[in-house]
Protein backbone atom coordinates (compact mmCIF):
# COMPACT_ATOMS: atom_id res chain seq x y z
CA UNK A 1 0.00 0.00 0.00
CA UNK A 2 1.70 3.53 -1.18
CA UNK A 3 2.22 6.23 1.24
CA UNK A 4 -0.51 8.10 -0.18
CA UNK A 5 -3.27 5.79 -0.20
CA UNK A 6 -2.23 4.87 3.11
CA UNK A 7 -2.15 9.48 4.60
CA UNK A 8 -5.50 9.02 2.74
CA UNK A 9 -7.24 6.30 4.78
CA UNK A 10 -6.11 7.39 8.31
CA UNK A 11 -7.79 11.19 7.45
CA UNK A 12 -11.16 9.05 6.06
CA UNK A 13 -11.16 7.38 9.58
CA UNK A 14 -10.21 10.29 11.72
CA UNK A 15 -13.18 11.94 9.69
CA UNK A 16 -15.90 9.41 10.06
CA UNK A 17 -15.03 8.79 13.82
CA UNK A 18 -15.17 12.92 14.75
CA UNK A 19 -18.58 12.83 12.78
CA UNK A 20 -19.21 9.47 14.76
CA UNK A 21 -18.24 11.70 18.25
CA UNK A 22 -20.23 14.75 16.97
CA UNK A 23 -23.38 12.92 16.63
CA UNK A 24 -23.42 11.41 19.62
CA UNK A 25 -22.74 14.73 21.36
CA UNK A 26 -24.91 16.78 19.47
CA UNK A 27 -28.07 14.33 19.45
CA UNK A 28 -31.07 15.44 21.81
CA UNK A 29 -32.28 13.36 24.28
CA UNK A 30 -35.06 11.97 23.97
CA UNK A 31 -38.13 13.28 26.96
CA UNK A 32 -38.93 10.89 28.95
CA UNK A 33 -42.53 9.78 29.04
CA UNK A 34 -44.29 11.24 32.43
CA UNK A 35 -45.79 9.01 34.30
CA UNK A 36 -48.93 9.70 36.58
CA UNK A 37 -48.24 10.81 40.20
CA UNK A 38 -50.87 9.68 42.82
CA UNK A 39 -49.78 12.45 44.96
CA UNK A 40 -49.30 15.38 42.61
CA UNK A 41 -50.09 18.65 44.22
CA UNK A 42 -53.28 20.78 44.06
CA UNK A 43 -51.78 22.98 41.64
CA UNK A 44 -51.00 20.49 39.91
CA UNK A 45 -54.24 18.72 39.50
CA UNK A 46 -55.64 21.79 38.37
CA UNK A 47 -53.42 23.11 36.07
CA UNK A 48 -53.91 19.54 34.16
CA UNK A 49 -57.57 20.46 33.63
CA UNK A 50 -57.10 24.54 33.40
CA UNK A 51 -57.16 24.46 29.52
CA UNK A 52 -60.91 22.20 29.45
CA UNK A 53 -63.05 24.21 28.28
CA UNK A 54 -66.44 22.20 28.11
CA UNK A 55 -69.12 23.59 25.71
CA UNK A 56 -71.25 25.74 27.30
CA UNK A 57 -74.53 27.65 26.53
CA UNK A 58 -74.05 31.48 25.45
CA UNK A 59 -76.14 33.75 27.92
CA UNK A 60 -76.76 37.17 26.94
CA UNK A 61 -77.57 39.62 29.33
CA UNK A 62 -77.09 43.08 31.11
CA UNK A 63 -73.90 42.43 33.52
CA UNK A 64 -73.47 44.78 36.45
CA UNK A 65 -70.77 47.98 35.49
CA UNK A 66 -69.08 46.80 38.34
CA UNK A 67 -68.31 43.18 36.81
CA UNK A 68 -66.16 45.07 33.79
CA UNK A 69 -69.06 44.02 31.21
CA UNK A 70 -70.71 45.76 28.26
CA UNK A 71 -74.21 44.60 27.59
CA UNK A 72 -74.67 41.56 25.73
CA UNK A 73 -71.31 40.19 26.85
CA UNK A 74 -71.71 36.60 27.06
CA UNK A 75 -70.85 34.61 30.04
CA UNK A 76 -68.14 32.43 28.37
CA UNK A 77 -66.55 34.98 27.04
CA UNK A 78 -66.04 36.73 30.52
CA UNK A 79 -64.93 33.34 31.82
CA UNK A 80 -62.67 33.35 29.24
CA UNK A 81 -61.16 36.42 30.85
CA UNK A 82 -60.92 34.98 34.25
CA UNK A 83 -59.22 31.91 33.27
CA UNK A 84 -56.16 34.07 32.35
CA UNK A 85 -56.05 35.04 36.48
CA UNK A 86 -56.17 31.23 36.63
CA UNK A 87 -59.25 29.54 38.64
CA UNK A 88 -59.54 25.94 36.74
CA UNK A 89 -61.96 24.90 34.75
CA UNK A 90 -63.84 21.53 35.24
CA UNK A 91 -66.09 19.33 33.45
CA UNK A 92 -68.88 18.28 35.07
CA UNK A 93 -67.45 14.72 34.39
CA UNK A 94 -64.75 15.66 36.89
CA UNK A 95 -66.73 17.14 39.64
CA UNK A 96 -68.83 14.08 39.91
CA UNK A 97 -65.35 12.23 40.26
CA UNK A 98 -64.05 14.86 43.22
CA UNK A 99 -67.52 14.14 44.62
CA UNK A 100 -68.09 10.65 44.29
CA UNK A 101 -71.69 11.56 42.56
CA UNK A 102 -72.26 13.87 45.01
CA UNK A 103 -72.27 11.43 48.03
CA UNK A 104 -72.02 14.23 50.69
CA UNK A 105 -74.12 17.03 51.47
CA UNK A 106 -72.70 19.63 53.69
CA UNK A 107 -75.30 22.14 53.36
CA UNK A 108 -78.39 23.62 51.51
CA UNK A 109 -79.53 27.04 50.86
CA UNK A 110 -81.69 28.90 48.45
CA UNK A 111 -78.55 29.17 45.93
CA UNK A 112 -78.55 25.20 45.90
CA UNK A 113 -76.64 22.50 47.29
CA UNK A 114 -72.80 22.22 48.92
CA UNK A 115 -70.78 18.95 48.88
CA UNK A 116 -67.88 17.61 50.01
CA UNK A 117 -65.34 16.19 47.08
CA UNK A 118 -61.88 15.33 47.03
CA UNK A 119 -58.77 16.17 44.76
CA UNK A 120 -56.50 13.10 43.33
CA UNK A 121 -54.42 14.24 45.68
CA UNK A 122 -56.86 13.76 48.92
CA UNK A 123 -57.44 17.13 49.37
CA UNK A 124 -60.71 17.95 50.87
CA UNK A 125 -62.80 20.57 48.89
CA UNK A 126 -66.18 22.02 49.19
CA UNK A 127 -68.31 22.31 45.40
CA UNK A 128 -71.43 24.42 45.34
CA UNK A 129 -73.72 23.32 42.71
CA UNK A 130 -75.93 26.10 41.79
CA UNK A 131 -79.50 25.88 41.51
CA UNK A 132 -79.58 25.71 37.47
CA UNK A 133 -83.62 25.77 35.50
CA UNK A 134 -81.93 27.50 33.14
CA UNK A 135 -84.77 30.81 33.48
CA UNK A 136 -83.17 32.39 36.33
CA UNK A 137 -80.76 35.37 35.42
CA UNK A 138 -79.75 35.60 39.34
CA UNK A 139 -77.89 32.04 39.13
CA UNK A 140 -75.62 33.51 36.53
CA UNK A 141 -74.97 37.09 38.33
CA UNK A 142 -74.25 35.16 41.35
CA UNK A 143 -71.77 32.87 39.69
CA UNK A 144 -70.07 35.39 37.83
CA UNK A 145 -70.26 37.85 41.12
CA UNK A 146 -68.02 35.48 42.81
CA UNK A 147 -65.60 34.16 40.45
CA UNK A 148 -65.12 37.41 39.37
CA UNK A 149 -64.17 38.52 43.09
CA UNK A 150 -63.23 35.58 44.74
CA UNK A 151 -61.32 34.06 41.79
CA UNK A 152 -58.90 36.61 41.66
CA UNK A 153 -58.19 37.50 45.46
CA UNK A 154 -55.94 35.51 48.09
CA UNK A 155 -55.96 35.86 51.63
CA UNK A 156 -55.41 34.15 54.62
CA UNK A 157 -58.85 35.31 55.79
CA UNK A 158 -60.78 35.00 52.66
CA UNK A 159 -61.80 31.19 51.16
CA UNK A 160 -59.89 30.20 48.03
CA UNK A 161 -61.88 29.45 44.81
CA UNK A 162 -60.14 26.88 43.25
CA UNK A 163 -62.68 26.50 39.71
CA UNK A 164 -65.50 26.56 38.20
CA UNK A 165 -68.00 24.38 36.05
CA UNK A 166 -69.87 26.39 33.90
CA UNK A 167 -72.04 23.88 31.31
CA UNK A 168 -75.96 23.86 29.93
CA UNK A 169 -76.95 21.84 33.19
CA UNK A 170 -74.04 22.47 35.51
CA UNK A 171 -72.85 25.64 37.21
CA UNK A 172 -70.68 25.00 40.21
CA UNK A 173 -67.83 26.36 42.32
CA UNK A 174 -64.74 24.76 43.98
CA UNK A 175 -64.15 25.84 47.26
CA UNK A 176 -61.37 24.67 50.06
CA UNK A 177 -63.19 22.48 52.58
CA UNK A 178 -63.81 24.28 56.11
CA UNK A 179 -63.34 21.85 58.78
CA UNK A 180 -65.12 23.62 61.24
CA UNK A 181 -67.96 25.00 59.21
CA UNK A 182 -69.64 28.44 59.82
CA UNK A 183 -68.99 30.75 62.48
CA UNK A 184 -73.18 30.83 62.89
CA UNK A 185 -73.08 27.23 64.05
CA UNK A 186 -70.40 27.98 66.51
CA UNK A 187 -71.78 30.89 68.18
CA UNK A 188 -75.64 29.95 68.24
CA UNK A 189 -75.53 26.09 68.44
CA UNK A 190 -72.15 24.96 70.16
CA UNK A 191 -70.69 28.78 72.19
CA UNK A 192 -69.59 26.56 75.07
CA UNK A 193 -67.11 24.45 73.74
CA UNK A 194 -64.64 27.41 72.59
CA UNK A 195 -62.35 29.86 74.60
CA UNK A 196 -63.65 33.02 74.46
CA UNK A 197 -59.68 34.23 73.68
CA UNK A 198 -60.00 32.37 70.15
CA UNK A 199 -63.60 34.02 69.60
CA UNK A 200 -61.69 37.47 69.63
CA UNK A 201 -58.44 35.35 66.98
CA UNK A 202 -61.65 34.59 64.97
CA UNK A 203 -63.18 38.63 65.31
CA UNK A 204 -59.65 39.83 64.39
CA UNK A 205 -58.74 37.83 61.51
CA UNK A 206 -62.32 38.14 59.89
CA UNK A 207 -61.48 42.32 60.11
CA UNK A 208 -58.15 41.45 58.34
CA UNK A 209 -60.23 39.68 55.76
CA UNK A 210 -62.31 42.56 55.42
CA UNK A 211 -59.69 44.80 55.78
CA UNK A 212 -58.15 43.33 52.52
CA UNK A 213 -61.11 43.59 50.35
CA UNK A 214 -61.65 47.39 51.02
CA UNK A 215 -58.25 48.45 51.18
CA UNK A 216 -55.35 46.27 49.65
CA UNK A 217 -57.86 44.32 46.62
CA UNK A 218 -56.80 45.00 43.49
CA UNK A 219 -59.93 46.45 43.23
CA UNK A 220 -62.45 47.02 45.83
CA UNK A 221 -64.85 44.63 47.18
CA UNK A 222 -68.07 45.04 48.31
CA UNK A 223 -69.38 41.81 50.60
CA UNK A 224 -72.47 42.95 51.14
CA UNK A 225 -73.52 40.27 53.50
CA UNK A 226 -71.09 39.68 56.17
CA UNK A 227 -72.92 37.46 58.65
CA UNK A 228 -71.79 34.27 60.99
CA UNK A 229 -73.07 32.04 58.30
CA UNK A 230 -70.26 33.82 55.82
CA UNK A 231 -67.58 33.23 57.90
CA UNK A 232 -66.20 29.88 57.69
CA UNK A 233 -63.40 28.18 59.72
CA UNK A 234 -60.90 25.85 58.79
CA UNK A 235 -59.31 23.00 61.29
CA UNK A 236 -57.59 25.89 63.08
CA UNK A 237 -60.61 27.81 63.43
CA UNK A 238 -59.00 30.34 61.70
CA UNK A 239 -61.94 32.51 59.78
CA UNK A 240 -62.26 32.71 56.28
CA UNK A 241 -65.29 35.17 54.70
CA UNK A 242 -67.01 33.19 52.02
CA UNK A 243 -70.55 33.90 49.70
CA UNK A 244 -69.50 36.58 47.17
CA UNK A 245 -72.48 36.09 45.37
CA UNK A 246 -73.93 39.70 46.46
CA UNK A 247 -70.36 41.18 45.64
CA UNK A 248 -69.49 44.06 43.67
CA UNK A 249 -66.26 45.16 42.63
CA UNK A 250 -65.38 49.22 42.50
CA UNK A 251 -62.60 51.32 42.01
CA UNK A 252 -60.87 52.34 45.25
CA UNK A 253 -60.82 55.70 44.65
CA UNK A 254 -64.88 55.46 44.26
CA UNK A 255 -66.57 56.65 47.35
CA UNK A 256 -70.25 54.79 46.37
CA UNK A 257 -71.68 52.33 44.98
CA UNK A 258 -75.43 52.51 43.00
CA UNK A 259 -77.23 49.52 43.57
CA UNK A 260 -80.19 48.14 41.46
CA UNK A 261 -81.74 46.10 43.94
CA UNK A 262 -81.78 45.52 47.25
CA UNK A 263 -78.82 42.94 48.78
CA UNK A 264 -77.98 41.42 51.87
CA UNK A 265 -79.72 40.14 55.22
CA UNK A 266 -82.08 41.81 57.09
CA UNK A 267 -80.93 42.37 60.44
CA UNK A 268 -76.97 42.59 59.08
CA UNK A 269 -77.71 44.66 56.27
CA UNK A 270 -76.52 48.72 56.80
CA UNK A 271 -80.16 51.28 57.00
CA UNK A 272 -79.32 52.46 53.83
CA UNK A 273 -79.30 49.34 51.95
CA UNK A 274 -82.60 49.37 52.04
CA UNK A 275 -83.03 52.87 50.70
CA UNK A 276 -82.97 54.24 47.08
CA UNK A 277 -79.77 55.77 47.64
CA UNK A 278 -75.59 55.33 46.61
CA UNK A 279 -74.51 52.76 49.05
CA UNK A 280 -70.58 52.65 50.04
CA UNK A 281 -68.54 49.81 51.06
CA UNK A 282 -69.14 50.93 54.83
CA UNK A 283 -72.37 48.98 54.37
CA UNK A 284 -69.76 46.05 55.30
CA UNK A 285 -68.56 47.86 58.38
CA UNK A 286 -72.14 47.90 59.74
CA UNK A 287 -72.55 44.02 59.33
CA UNK A 288 -69.11 43.86 60.58
CA UNK A 289 -70.47 45.84 63.59
CA UNK A 290 -73.41 43.84 64.00
CA UNK A 291 -72.03 40.23 63.79
CA UNK A 292 -69.45 41.29 66.91
CA UNK A 293 -72.37 42.22 68.96
CA UNK A 294 -73.39 38.31 68.21
CA UNK A 295 -69.67 36.87 68.68
CA UNK A 296 -69.55 38.82 72.62
CA UNK A 297 -72.80 37.36 73.42
CA UNK A 298 -72.48 34.12 71.73
CA UNK A 299 -76.33 34.59 70.95
CA UNK A 300 -78.54 36.18 68.16
CA UNK A 301 -78.64 39.91 68.55
CA UNK A 302 -82.93 39.13 68.47
CA UNK A 303 -84.07 36.34 70.73
CA UNK A 304 -87.87 35.92 70.51
CA UNK A 305 -87.61 33.86 73.82
CA UNK A 306 -85.96 36.79 76.37
CA UNK A 307 -87.90 39.04 77.57
CA UNK A 308 -88.60 42.85 75.95
CA UNK A 309 -85.81 44.46 77.58
CA UNK A 310 -83.28 41.84 76.30
CA UNK A 311 -84.70 41.08 72.89
CA UNK A 312 -82.49 42.97 70.85
CA UNK A 313 -78.79 42.68 72.54
CA UNK A 314 -77.35 45.90 70.41
CA UNK A 315 -79.62 48.46 72.32
CA UNK A 316 -79.49 46.40 75.27
CA UNK A 317 -75.07 47.25 75.03
CA UNK A 318 -75.49 50.62 74.33
CA UNK A 319 -77.49 51.20 77.57
CA UNK A 320 -75.18 49.14 79.61
CA UNK A 321 -72.01 51.01 78.00
CA UNK A 322 -73.86 54.67 78.24
CA UNK A 323 -74.03 53.83 82.25
CA UNK A 324 -70.59 52.12 82.91
CA UNK A 325 -72.75 48.82 83.93
CA UNK A 326 -70.99 46.13 81.37
CA UNK A 327 -70.45 44.52 84.20
CA UNK A 328 -74.14 42.91 83.50
CA UNK A 329 -73.59 42.15 80.31
CA UNK A 330 -70.27 40.10 81.14
CA UNK A 331 -71.80 37.81 83.81
CA UNK A 332 -75.01 37.03 81.07
CA UNK A 333 -72.36 36.25 78.89
CA UNK A 334 -70.15 34.13 80.89
CA UNK A 335 -67.22 36.47 79.94
CA UNK A 336 -64.76 35.61 82.70
CA UNK A 337 -62.87 38.48 84.18
CA UNK A 338 -59.71 37.76 82.56
CA UNK A 339 -61.11 38.38 78.70
CA UNK A 340 -63.29 41.77 79.83
CA UNK A 341 -60.94 44.24 78.70
CA UNK A 342 -60.70 42.24 75.17
CA UNK A 343 -64.92 42.18 75.11
CA UNK A 344 -65.06 45.61 75.86
CA UNK A 345 -62.83 46.29 72.97
CA UNK A 346 -64.86 44.57 70.64
CA UNK A 347 -68.56 46.40 72.06
CA UNK A 348 -66.65 49.91 71.87
CA UNK A 349 -65.64 48.52 68.20
CA UNK A 350 -69.49 47.40 67.46
CA UNK A 351 -71.02 50.51 68.46
CA UNK A 352 -68.84 52.44 66.36
CA UNK A 353 -69.46 50.04 63.14
CA UNK A 354 -73.35 50.66 63.79
CA UNK A 355 -73.32 53.78 63.42
CA UNK A 356 -76.48 55.12 62.21
CA UNK A 357 -74.72 57.50 59.33
CA UNK A 358 -72.04 55.39 56.76
CA UNK A 359 -69.44 58.63 57.27
CA UNK A 360 -69.50 58.04 61.15
CA UNK A 361 -68.32 54.28 60.67
CA UNK A 362 -64.67 53.83 61.37
CA UNK A 363 -62.81 51.93 58.15
CA UNK A 364 -61.49 48.64 58.48
CA UNK A 365 -58.40 49.59 58.58
CA UNK A 366 -59.28 51.48 61.64
CA UNK A 367 -61.07 48.17 63.07
CA UNK A 368 -58.39 45.89 62.72
CA UNK A 369 -55.77 48.59 64.21
CA UNK A 370 -58.36 48.79 67.58
CA UNK A 371 -58.82 44.73 67.76
CA UNK A 372 -54.97 43.69 67.72
CA UNK A 373 -54.15 46.81 70.04
CA UNK A 374 -52.17 49.18 67.84
CA UNK A 375 -54.83 52.62 68.55
CA UNK A 376 -57.55 52.69 71.64
CA UNK A 377 -61.30 52.82 70.50
CA UNK A 378 -63.05 56.12 70.43
CA UNK A 379 -66.15 56.60 72.45
CA UNK A 380 -69.32 56.04 70.41
CA UNK A 381 -72.02 58.67 70.48
CA UNK A 382 -75.72 56.80 70.19
CA UNK A 383 -75.66 54.43 66.97
CA UNK A 384 -79.38 54.18 67.51
CA UNK A 385 -80.54 58.11 68.16
CA UNK A 386 -82.82 57.88 65.15
CA UNK A 387 -84.69 55.27 66.90
CA UNK A 388 -85.80 57.12 69.73
CA UNK A 389 -88.38 59.19 68.53
CA UNK A 390 -90.88 56.53 67.09
CA UNK A 391 -89.31 53.78 69.47
CA UNK A 392 -89.13 51.48 66.59
CA UNK A 393 -86.61 48.46 65.78
CA UNK A 394 -86.85 48.24 62.13
CA UNK A 395 -87.28 44.95 60.76
CA UNK A 396 -83.76 45.65 58.99
CA UNK A 397 -82.39 45.39 62.16
CA UNK A 398 -83.55 41.68 63.31
CA UNK A 399 -81.07 39.39 62.41
CA UNK A 400 -81.60 36.48 60.36
CA UNK A 401 -79.13 34.81 59.19
CA UNK A 402 -80.32 31.96 57.29
CA UNK A 403 -82.18 34.16 54.60
CA UNK A 404 -80.38 36.92 52.39
CA UNK A 405 -82.12 38.50 49.67
CA UNK A 406 -81.25 40.05 46.69
CA UNK A 407 -84.97 40.89 45.58
CA UNK A 408 -87.90 41.41 46.89
CA UNK A 409 -89.58 38.75 49.37
CA UNK A 410 -92.50 38.64 51.49
CA UNK A 411 -92.37 39.35 54.79
CA UNK A 412 -94.79 38.08 57.82
CA UNK A 413 -95.06 39.25 61.15
CA UNK A 414 -94.80 37.28 64.23
CA UNK A 415 -95.58 37.45 68.31
CA UNK A 416 -97.48 40.48 69.77
CA UNK A 417 -93.66 41.84 70.41
CA UNK A 418 -92.74 42.03 67.15
CA UNK A 419 -96.20 43.26 65.97
CA UNK A 420 -96.02 46.42 68.61
CA UNK A 421 -92.11 47.20 67.54
CA UNK A 422 -92.68 46.36 63.79
CA UNK A 423 -89.85 43.73 64.07
CA UNK A 424 -90.46 41.36 60.65
CA UNK A 425 -88.46 37.98 60.06
CA UNK A 426 -88.07 37.62 56.54
CA UNK A 427 -89.40 34.52 54.86
CA UNK A 428 -86.98 31.60 54.06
Amino acid sequence: MSKDLKIFLGLLGGLVGFLLIVKIIGEPKKEEKKTGNKDQDIETVMEAYNHEKPSGPKVEETIDEELGLTKKQTVERFLDQVLKEKPARYSSQLLEIFTLNYSTKLGEGGYGAVYKGYFPNGHQIAVKVLNNNGLDKRVDEQFMAEVNTIGRTYHRNLVRLYGFCFEEKTKALVYEYMENGSLDKLLFENKHEIEWDKLYEIAVGAARGLEYLHHFSHRRIIHYDIKPANVLLDSNFCPKIADFGLAKLCNPDSTNVTMSKVGGTPGYAAPEVWMPFPVSYKCDVYSFGVMLFEIVGRRRNFDVNLDESQKWFPTQIWEKFEKGELEEIWDKCEIEEKDREKAKTMVTVALQCVQYLPEARPSMRNVVKVLEGGAEAATPTNPFQHLISSALVPSSMVSSSNSTTDYDEDYRDDTTIMRRYEIQYATS
